[in-house]
């Protein structure tokens, strides 16, 4: 079992400060509070310092430690691999990271919720541990955990607990990650739709009931949708290669969630529209002119099978009309999910100035696009499917 404490400090006075409280860090890190948490909970990196009052606080080699953990994930690695990296880091590296004894040791340490023309730190960490603009994928909740964990050997199931509904005795599992297609199925996929062959493509993109829908897009879908899109067709009135596929993929998505529901009822628990799943949910939004926005369905799939409530906002969606739907849903969090490479992001600032507060997730492949986000703790760019999956469950749990 992972250890709740980081790994003792040798370098002497950096770790005699009170240290920083969560919402301090998060900031400097540019990730939510809840990533954090979980960071403590599942791989032990939480604070090691406590104040007069016993309060637990980050102290400056804690910090170093979670720069390095975020610097990891952002180049790739295993959540669960740059824990652990994190935690064997020595003193010169985590020097090396970035010294924050300033601002662990002055008297604003417990909370300091200055801004800088205000004469506080900076509200990120330096570029050269974040990315660009302080912002990039943390895969935090749902990370991969440790090999031969208990976790680990636990396969998903359909059912959760939630609160305050009757099935809340059914233990959630989790489930392991299924094989990816191989090559011969994303190629027959991408054959079936460009031949118009919608039989093929439903039985290409059925999901079973084990079927895990990130896995899906990310895999199969989304790879073959490209491979369509780059293709040069001839086609007669009424044949679009793209539509088959997109049919036949959101036509899969449908059949998963009914039956994913059905056996939520089934086993006892409470249905869709039972305010026990009402708490907690997740407004999906598409850019505004992506025609087909299968990545927004794929991911309120993949939420629903972990167990979160998500709703894909579909329509003209304008800005004033965006914020009256968060001011009525009143959701956890809100996600721009899109394929294109520059969306319209109007509806991004729109809410996020009406709602500071609340947590935005946006993806985004290209840093470049990003510039055009809102700035903020509460804003967060992810590069790919999985870390806006990940991120968008830390919120929620």
């Amino acid at each position: 079992m992972t250890s709740s404490r980081p790994a003792p400090s040798t370098g002497g006075s950096r770790a005699s400060s009170p240290g920083l409280a969560v919402a301090a860090v998060a900031r400097r890190l540019g990730v939510a509070p809840a990533t954090l948490r979980t960071w403590d909970r599942r791989y032990g990196l939480g604070p090691s310092g406590r104040t007069a009052g016993s309060h637990r606080r980050y102290t400056p080699d804690d910090v170093a430690r979670l720069m390095v953990m975020r610097r990891l994930t952002l180049e790739g690695h295993a959540p669960a691999d740059a824990a652990q990296l994190a935690k064997e880091a020595g003193a010169e590296e985590l020097i090396t990271v970035g010294d924050l004894r300033a601002d662990a040791d002055g008297p604003d340490a417990q909370d300091d919720r200055r801004t800088p023309d205000q004469g506080g730190a900076p509200l990120t960490a330096p570029p050269a541990v974040l990315g660009d603009r302080g912002r990039g994928e943390t895969p935090a909740e749902a990370g991969p955990p440790a090999s031969g964990s208990e976790e680990d050997t636990m396969r998903r199931g359909h059912l959760r607990a939630l609160p305050g509904g009757a099935g809340a005795g059914a233990v959630a599992t989790l489930r392991s990650a299924p094989a990816g297609p191989t090559p011969g199925r994303l190629s027959a996929l991408v054959d079936a739709a460009l031949a118009y062959n919608r039989t093929s493509c439903d039985a290409l993109l059925a999901l079973g009931p084990d079927s895990d829908p990130a896995a899906w897009w990310t895999e199969l879908v989304e790879p073959a949708w490209r491979r369509v899109a780059e293709r040069t067709v001839l086609a007669t009135p009424g044949e679009v290669p793209e539509v088959v596929l997109a049919t036949a993929a959101l036509r899969a998505l449908r059949n998963y969630t009914e039956e994913f529901e059905r056996a939520i009822v089934e086993a006892g628990g409470p249905p869709a529209n039972h305010p026990s799943r009402m708490r907690k949910i997740v407004l999906v939004f598409a850019a505004p002119d992506e025609v087909v926005p299968l990545s927004a369905h794929a991911l309120a799939a993949a939420l629903a099978a972990q167990g979160s409530m998500a709703k894909i906002v579909t329509g003209p969606a304008s800005t004033h009309r965006s914020v009256e739907l968060v001011t009525m849903v009143r959701p956890a969090a809100l996600v721009l999910a899109t394929t294109q490479a520059r969306p319209d992001l109007d509806v991004v600032h729109a809410v996020h100035e009406s709602y500071p507060e609340l947590p935005i997730f946006v993806g985004l492949r290209r840093d470049a696009a990003a510039s055009d986000l809102p700035f903020g703790p509460t804003v967060q760019q992810l590069r790919s499917f999985n870390g806006l999956l990940h991120e968008v469950l830390a919120v929620l749990r």
